[in-house]
């Protein structure tokens, strides 16, 4: 970064030569609401489509920064980001991006989950600062290497769950801090996810519908080398092991960040599921692993920071299970498509996806709304905050009011893939004695976050990373 700040240093210096008296002020120059391209940030996009469309859209922030580079394995899902930043450079493989464009300060990477951590080991490598989609990573071991590679390079970084940036979240913490609630031991979170094809092996590969223009290699990145199947790219990907992290990744990012963040929860000890599997009968000859289930119930305990107390219980379900509403705030509330209920000794507080309509039901009082229609584009919001972090520098205090930099979500997302942990082991099964096939990892999971290691069950570390394609590993995972 040193080199891009003199790059800076440079332009505005050189902006002084011959004046002699003063300097014109910029809005003079530019017009209203003109940004020099001394004070904008050099962005690009891996992943320019879909999410990744808007979020170097978000990057932008609207002529702020300068957009310089779009990279996608896909030129058809990039076409509209490309149209709108006719002037970037275009790239199908983000490493040549990442080598040849040397004016980038930062990146936005918008890709299928298993390639999050490599890419955003590149950049990070080259002083790059990274937005990265979440879940952060794919695995729990690479959620640890990024939080650590960040500190070292010294990057600013965010992961993109917007919600954490909603006044929603805010005003939780506030009632939380305010101990509104008393004592929070049980939490509930729900999800409507999945919305794409999950509970079945992926479909099988057929070269000849790959799309005109994919790069299909580029796209699997580390995962293992296989002809193109339909149905993975564009989307389908995520309700496979493989690619995505499931309904728990895709929307447990956004949900589980309120109780995490404004409860201090750190490291679980302790994870347990139950799946709802169309494959899951063991009598049935085409069971295959590779698919996350069409419905689950996880619980992850978490310890309390009070010595001789009982920690929190968190229970997760997906594929539309919600919980049941308790008497005393059954005439007021409905549970919506996804939300979250934090129940405490003097109340409980609700709110839907992203923190959003939080409400507090407390003992003896009438329940208390916030309205957060007022806060605007969250995904905006979240990300020009980034922006401005990055301009300011590592070490500034708009980078440490970052909601989701990887100091935070990193040890969030490994809570986050922990309960993906327990749905895969859940699934393991071998033969027995008997010859008939048997699942054997239905059981509860003891967590050292420290270590990063389940220490009752040792199949089941063998989830905490993963192996590499050869070509696309990562040093030291």
């Amino acid at each position: 970064m040193k080199t891009k700040n003199n790059r800076r240093d440079f332009i505005k210096k050189s902006a002084l030569i011959g004046t002699g008296f003063y300097i014109v002020p910029r809005h003079v120059l530019g017009g209203t609401g003109f940004t020099a391209p001394s004070d904008q940030l050099v962005v690009g996009a891996i992943g320019a489509g879909g999410k990744g469309g808007s979020d170097i859209n978000n990057a932008y922030n609207e002529g702020k920064n300068r957009v310089a580079a779009l990279c996608d394995v896909d030129p058809a899902m990039a076409k509209n980001a490309m149209e709108r930043h006719e002037g970037a450079a275009f790239f199908h493989d983000f490493r040549k991006m990442l080598d040849q464009q040397k004016d980038l300060d930062a990146v936005t990477i918008s890709t299928p989950d298993h390639t999050h951590a490599i890419i955003a080991h590149e950049a990070m490598m080259r002083n790059l600062h990274v937005y990265v989609q979440k879940p952060l990573t794919h695995t729990i071991a690479e959620a640890r290497h990024l939080t650590h590679l960040a500190r070292k390079q010294q990057v600013v970084t965010q992961m993109g769950n917007q919600g954490g940036s909603s006044l929603g979240v805010v005003k939780i913490k506030e009632w939380i801090d305010g101990n509104a609630i008393g004592d929070v031991k049980k939490v509930f979170i729900w999800t409507n996810r999945p919305v794409w094809p999950q509970g079945k092996g992926a479909p099988e590969a057929n070269p000849s519908k790959k799309p005109q223009g994919l790069d299909w290699d580029l796209w699997l990145g580390p995962a293992s080398n296989k002809e193109y199947t339909p149905g993975l790219h564009p989307f389908d990907w995520r309700g496979f092991w493989e690619y995505g992290t499931g309904a728990l990744g895709d929307m447990g990012c956004h949900l589980l960040d309120v109780p995490y963040k404004v409860l201090n929860l750190g490291y679980p000890t302790g994870v347990q599921c139950s799946v709802a599997n169309i494959y899951s009968r063991m009598w049935t000859p085409d069971y295959v692993p590779d698919g996350c289930p069409v419905a689950s119930k996880v619980t992850i305990d978490f310890p309390s920071k009070i010595a001789g107390q009982s920690g929190v219980e968190l229970e997760w379900t997906d594929g539309g299970i919600t919980p049941a509403i308790p008497d005393e705030i059954s005439d007021y509330y409905s549970a919506s498509s996804s939300g979250v209920m934090m129940m405490g000794s003097e109340g409980i507080i609700t709110c839907t996806d992203y923190g959003n309509n939080p409400i507090l039901f407390k003992k003896g009082m009438e329940p208390q709304p916030f309205d957060t229609s007022i806060q605007g584009n969250l995904d905006a919001l979240h990300n020009a905050a980034w922006t401005e972090a990055c301009k300011a520098g590592f070490n500034s205090d708009k980078h440490k009011a970052l909601t989701s930099s990887f100091d935070y979500a990193g040890p969030f997302t490994e809570t986050v893939l922990m309960g993906n942990i327990a749905i895969r082991s859940h699934m393991l099964r071998k033969e027995n004695e008997g010859g008939n096939m048997e699942f054997y990892g239905r059981k509860k999971l003891r967590w050292d976050g420290e270590n990063m290691r389940i220490t009752n069950f040792e199949d089941a570390n063998q989830f905490v990373t993963k192996p590499y394609r050869e070509g696309w590993s990562i040093p030291g995972l």
